[in-house]
């Protein structure tokens, strides 16, 4: 188990490298939409070109940042349920959801993934937009991401496997969309109270009778 577990901490590193250099493509997709506004705007030329390289740079975001959203465990949780388990109880629906929808998910788009990019690349497929990219590295970013989230499921049923046996600290215990959101009330409660004591001097209603 030791070994698996640096081999999840290798993986947790690289996606998380991956997925901070894709985020940056969100700026870049800003400044080529202002910079084909403006020159739409002031010469009336537009480029097909341009336009596609925005939801190219999107969706290298949402590829390539898929698997670092799993590793932060900030992807969507419905926590009506789980939230009123134990922590043995969470861990074990975890665990539930990586093997029984997770892992079925990532095998079916990587099977589906790899011919759809092969075919696009070998005929060397371009968009049908006048002007428009090259359709194929659009392809290559899908199947990238299924593989990055192969290897990051992986990580996370080994890191499971381990917190479940002892041998690992959840990190992520607690944290997530409900926690967080508890975490941020209680602070805006305990700010509020602060606040309210300082301006009267006192609790607010100790002045009225």
């Amino acid at each position: 188990m030791t070994a698996l577990i640096k081999l999840s901490r290798v993986i947790d590193s690289i996606n998380e490298r991956i997925g901070k250099v894709a985020a940056w493509a969100i700026v870049v997709a800003i400044v080529v939409s202002a910079v084909n506004a403006i020159i739409r705007r002031i010469f009336g030329v537009s480029s097909n070109a341009w336009l596609e390289l925005q939801w190219y740079l999107f969706g290298a975001v949402f590829m390539l940042c898929a698997a670092w959203t799993l590793r932060a465990n900030e992807h969507i949780r419905i926590d009506i349920i789980s939230s009123r388990l134990t922590k043995r109880g969470r861990d074990r629906i975890d665990l539930m959801g990586h093997l029984l929808f997770l892992f079925p998910f990532v095998a079916l788009m990587l099977w589906l993934s790899v011919p759809y990019f092969e075919k696009s690349y070998a005929s060397g497929e371009v968009s049908s937009n006048a002007g428009g990219l090259l359709i194929w590295p659009a392809k290559g970013l899908i199947l990238l991401g299924f593989i990055s989230l192969a290897f990051q499921w992986l990580s996370e049923l080994i890191k499971r496997v381990a917190i479940m046996q002892g041998q690992l600290a959840d990190e992520h215990d607690h944290v997530g969309a409900h926690g967080a959101a508890e975490v941020e009330a209680e602070r805006l409660i305990a700010e509020l109270a602060d606040t309210s004591t300082t301006k009267g001097g006192e609790p607010p209603g100790d002045g009225i009778r």
